[in-house]
């Protein structure tokens, strides 16, 4: 792939040291993949206008023609080590998935893994698989993602259908977050009390309201549309920043077990619940193995 007008990156964002990174990754990828890479897309809160320099992620997907070879994945998690190490203030909050074309033709989550870079220095996870967040992430890409090179994101995929969001939220329910309950170790990080709080504002934003965007919009349409106690739980999170403690583990509780009593009101919950059923007896088995 050719390098043409990278220079707009340096102007991309609002964040001079950000649109740095991005310029710096991308020129990297290319390098790297050469004709194998089909485009590099800045997704998540940048891409929506939700980032907070204080608590935000970089995220990044980089779609490729074929999946990453070994001699490409080598060269991967070294470049994601030089570029750690040269921007220390973002090392363990910058997220890249390589995820080859193909795998755009699946409404569901594909069955093969993909590289998945996940904000630790030198950490690479070379087999992850996908889950819920597969159709999430696609949706938003759809209507979110900025070409850093390649071509519009739509492009690449047609449209995924509300309805198939929402079934996907509802999974991720019960799949992801019903299980905290039960993981004491988990709640105990500030990050993670945040991270949920908020993931759960767009699941219940998603199934109830029918719309899904940024957490931020989430958020506030379920502040408005339950007030306390949940109101103060949520501006806590949106408030968290790095290096700010956060102990609301018992109201966090409250709130994943309030989530699910509200989604388990909705039809599409019922037409789940045989599947959900199924999960629930799943993550039982693992707690007690």
């Amino acid at each position: 792939m050719a390098i043409r007008n990278l220079d707009r990156i340096r102007k991309i964002t609002p964040y001079q040291e950000i649109n740095e990174i991005l310029f710096t990754f991308t020129e990297g990828i290319i390098n790297i993949f050469n004709d194998n890479l089909c485009g590099v897309y800045l997704t998540g809160s940048l891409s929506y206008g939700d980032f907070n320099e204080n608590s935000s992620d970089i995220d990044l997907t980089v779609i490729l023609r074929k999946p990453v070879s070994s001699k490409e994945l080598e060269r991967v998690k070294e470049f994601h080590v030089r570029l750690e190490k040269k921007h220390e203030k973002w090392a363990k909050r910058l997220e890249c998935t390589y995820t080859p074309i193909d795998m755009l033709a699946s409404i569901l989550p594909p069955g093969e893994p993909r590289p998945w870079f996940c904000g630790e220095i030198s950490f690479l996870y070379e087999e992850a698989p996908y889950g819920n967040e597969w159709i999430i992430n696609n949706y938003l890409l759809y209507h979110f993602a900025i070409p850093l090179i390649g071509q519009d994101f739509k492009e690449l995929m047609g449209p995924i259908d509300i309805e198939e969001v929402q079934k996907a939220c509802i999974r991720d329910l019960f799949v992801e977050w019903e299980p905290k309950i039960n993981n004491p170790g988990y709640l105990k990080n500030s990050h993670y009390q945040s991270y949920l709080i908020l993931n759960l504002c767009r699941i219940l934003c998603t199934v109830l309201h029918k719309t899904t965007g940024s957490k931020k919009v989430s958020a506030e349409w379920v502040k408005q549309e339950f007030g306390l106690p949940w109101k103060d739980l949520i501006e806590l999170a949106e408030n968290w920043q790095y290096g700010k403690e956060m102990d609301e583990r018992d109201m966090t509780m409250d709130f994943i077990n309030f989530a699910i009593n509200e989604i388990s009101k909705t039809v599409l919950f019922e037409e789940l619940r045989e599947e959900i059923g199924c999960i629930r007896l799943s993550n039982n088995s693992v707690k007690r193995d």
